[in-house]
């Protein structure tokens, strides 16, 4: 999975309390609480690099005094972390999430200080195992079984410099690339590591796939015009079949996949006989009832996708990449405008009911 790290397991202990004062009475103060807060530009790479022990233990309260009858509280631990980070326990219970810059999590508290109630004894801090468990946010995501041409497409439409090559899985740690508009505007790419059959159940490279796609906002499946075939032991599978199969994928991981907007870029366009494939594919998705006795019946989707655009093109050439910049362009600004109109409802119906 290259140098890319999205799992990190990490010890959180919250501050012991200070000592109590017992002849006046005094309170030791709290321990200090562990917090991590969601930064940008920072990766749990350089979590890991910078804490190699991976433990995070906030500071002492201090003990109460003669000068001082109430302790004053430990220092508290605060760890920035990226954002888009789920916090699971070590049985795998979601416990929270960061998404925006500046957001906080009480991971651990700190223990209480010495007093009365406690016979001025202190009590220790929550300790526990935290995994902070990475998975990308984007505002699309690119999905296709491997050489379909994602890289390739990414190297075009954005900045970032994937490798490219003609053998499958050159893409072993998701990519992160932003299209650039000419008003400014800036709209964030994932290239996600290739799908395989069976990913759903963890095969390849599976969940570590599968879980990235959860975090973008919608899908661009990328499609070989010409089909695929992993190696000379797997079936050949049309274009039609792979986006049924990778519909299948995305269903058995997670039902609520399959209702993300969605794209579809057909590659490879300058290949012969592509015209004739398209015009197939394009009757094919028409009517994809018709179609489905072609595969096995544990291989077709529940639901079939519905695609917003339909946009061939050529990596190759770079036939079809402005327009599907365009596509993809209105797709999220639809999104957001509709997101925002939901927003404004509830608002108007929040005022309605207060009066």
């Amino acid at each position: 999975y290259g140098n890319f790290i999205d799992d990190l397991r990490v010890y959180v202990r919250g501050g012991t309390g200070g000592m109590g004062y017992p002849r006046l009475g005094g309170e030791g103060g709290r321990g200090g609480d562990v917090w991590f807060i969601a930064r940008e530009r920072i990766t749990l790479k350089s979590i890991k690099e910078k804490y190699p022990q991976k433990r995070f233990v906030a500071g002492t309260g201090a003990n109460s005094s003669v000068q001082a009858l109430k302790g004053e509280k430990g220092k508290d631990c605060e760890v920035h972390v990226p954002l888009g980070i789920s916090l699971v326990t070590d049985d795998g219970k979601q416990i929270g999430e960061l998404n925006a810059a500046g957001e906080r999590f009480l991971a651990a508290r700190g223990g209480l200080g010495g007093s009365l109630a406690t016979n001025f004894l202190p009590c220790k801090g929550q300790k526990r195992i935290v995994h902070l468990d990475l998975k990308l946010i984007a505002d699309v995501g690119l999905v296709g079984f491997p050489n379909a041409g994602k890289s390739s497409l990414l190297s075009k439409i954005s900045h970032a410099k994937p490798e490219t090559a003609s053998y499958p899985f050159t893409t072993i740690q998701p990519e992160l690339g932003k299209i650039m508009y000419t008003d400014y505007k800036q709209i964030s790419v994932a290239d996600l590591p290739g799908l395989i059959e069976g990913a759903h159940a963890n095969r390849g490279m599976g969940h570590k796939f599968l879980k990235h796609v959860e975090r973008t906002k919608q899908l661009l499946l990328v499609v070989d015009i010409s089909g695929f075939q992993l190696s000379i032991k797997t079936q050949f599978r049309t274009a039609f079949e792979t986006i049924l199969l990778l519909t299948k994928e995305l269903e058995l991981y997670k039902e609520e996949l399959v209702t993300k907007p969605a794209l579809l870029a057909i590659n490879k366009m300058d290949l012969p006989c592509a015209k004739d494939n398209l015009n197939e594919l394009m009757s094919q998705l028409q009517n994809p009832q018709d179609f489905l006795h072609l595969l096995e019946e544990e291989m077709i989707p529940a639901n079939t996708l519905q695609f917003k655009e339909i946009i061939p093109i050529s990596t190759y050439t770079g036939e079809g990449i402005e327009e599907l910049k365009g596509c993809i362009r209105k797709s999220i600004d639809e999104e957001a405008e509709q997101e925002n109109e939901e927003y404004r409802k509830k608002k108007l119906l929040l005022l309605q009911t207060s009066k």
